[in-house]
């Protein structure tokens, strides 16, 4: 019987999911994640509250994250990603929304500790890690690459329309506004992300063409796909099998101390430029700076990974946490602007590049068929820090009036994440009887 090429649309969906996936995640997370820095003083000014309490909103919703994901996790594996994704954007977009309504400091904690952080890690974190990661093998780090550099840019966007748009309308118009851009974007996730793998559309990962004897059912498809995957060396892992290795434990360790550093600098980062006497305006730019060195981290970091192999994919995430402790020792040892400077792009680039290159790892690593479980879980074990963090540098400037003891803790944490990863290996294949089961 003659076989015949699949004819497929000229640019391969996934790539539109992953467009979709990096405006709307640098909307909602530079929103989140850069934007609280600008928020900061005005808040806390307005509702009377120290910087420890201050950051306590912000750790919530990293904490939250940690109880969700598990269960987020599982759901995308089980059901697809399509409504968790929109499930979540909602409740992020009524989050912004309450913010402008805040009277009392529990209604802070409320919107911005619970209702934005929830909704952006239901719906803006795993879910969407998930819907790429099946779209894509060969090309996933390509495809991870593009999304988190479009996330940085528009983390630019972000930052440069709420800094004025606070000193024009203030602090609740701008989240106002926010959420109502939260909400339009939901039917494009309906149209953008699939429930689904590729296969089940008759597609093949990364847009491969399909070659088909006759009529081509699901099994077929599917039986394709797995072996594509093959010949790529994806090895399918249930989550009980990753959670026994100990490469996934080293990971974890190794992120959790990453995310204890981005996640205190992150929120105190603006506050930390004025105290310095920097103006509003040049703090601004100083972090858009940051973040514009997060894009070729992000794009050229998955481009790289896609080439490397295996079993040495793990020293590019070494040299990701590398670039911390460079740019906090540096800032350590001079303290004056150009060190200033030098900490911010080490941190853009650290930071720009570990996220992606750890999806990027579990992926190789784990396979696709358990991944939301996988990254799920251990974004549970590594959350603690992202709430411990922005407190524990709040109370270090309450108690010192300095974050210089924040820093010497970081810099300790970013030299243990350097050492692990010189003992991360690429786990031996699983046994073949259980590979198809999600737990």
């Amino acid at each position: 019987m003659s076989q015949r090429k699949k004819s497929g649309p000229r640019i391969f969906f996934g790539w539109w999911s992953v467009l979709y996936i990096g405006i709307i995640s640098g909307l909602g997370h530079g929103f989140n994640t850069y934007g609280i820095s600008v928020f900061f003083k005005p808040i806390a000014t307005e509702l009377e509250l120290n910087r420890a309490f201050t950051s306590l909103a912000a750790g919530i919703g990293r904490l939250e994250g940690g109880i969700t994901s598990p269960l987020v996790g599982w759901l995308s594996d089980k059901f697809g990603p399509r409504w968790i994704v929109i499930f979540g954007i909602c409740i992020a977009g009524a989050g912004m929304i309450f913010m402008n309504y805040i009277t009392e400091v529990w209604h802070y904690y409320v919107a911005w500790g619970v209702l934005i952080g929830l909704g952006l890690n239901i719906g803006l974190t795993v879910a969407c890690d998930k819907s790429i990661n099946d779209w894509f093998i060969r090309r996933r780090g390509l495809a991870q690459g593009i999304k988190f550099g479009v996330i940085s840019i528009f983390g630019i966007v972000v930052l440069q329309i709420i800094t004025p748009l606070i000193d024009l309308q203030g602090w609740r118009f701008t989240c106002l506004l926010w959420g109502i851009i939260m909400f339009a974007s939901v039917p494009f996730a309906y149209m953008l992300i699939k429930p689904q793998c590729p296969e089940y559309y008759n597609l093949l990962p990364d847009g491969a063409e399909v070659s088909l004897s006759g009529e081509e059912d699901k099994g077929g498809i599917t039986e394709r796909g797995e072996g594509y995957a093959s010949k790529l060396e994806e090895r399918e892992y249930t989550f009980k099998q990753a959670f026994k290795t100990s490469t996934y434990w080293l990971l974890i360790i190794g992120f959790s101390a990453h995310n204890f550093i981005a996640g205190g600098f992150n929120v105190h980062i603006f506050p930390f430029l004025t105290d310095m006497g920097i103006e509003e305006a040049v703090a601004s730019g100083m972090m858009s700076m940051m973040i514009f060195f997060t894009i070729p981290a992000r794009f050229f970091g998955g481009l790289i990974a896609d080439r490397v192999p295996k079993n040495r994919i793990q020293f590019l995430l070494l040299g990701a946490f590398l670039m911390q402790v460079i740019g906090i020792s540096v800032f350590l040892l001079f303290q004056n602007l150009p060190s200033v400077y030098i900490l911010l792009a080490c941190h853009g680039i650290s930071s720009g590049a570990v996220t992606p290159l750890v999806i990027l790892i579990i992926g190789r690593y784990f396979g696709r068929k358990a991944f939301g479980s996988i990254l799920g879980t251990m974004i549970a074990f590594l959350s603690p820090m992202g709430l411990i963090a922005p407190v524990y540098y709040g109370w270090v400037f309450d108690t010192t009036g300095s974050y210089n003891i924040a820093f010497i803790t970081a810099l300790v944490f970013a030299a243990l994440a350097t050492l692990l990863m010189f003992f991360v290996r690429s786990p031996k294949p699983p046994v073949a009887k259980t590979i198809g089961q999600t737990w």
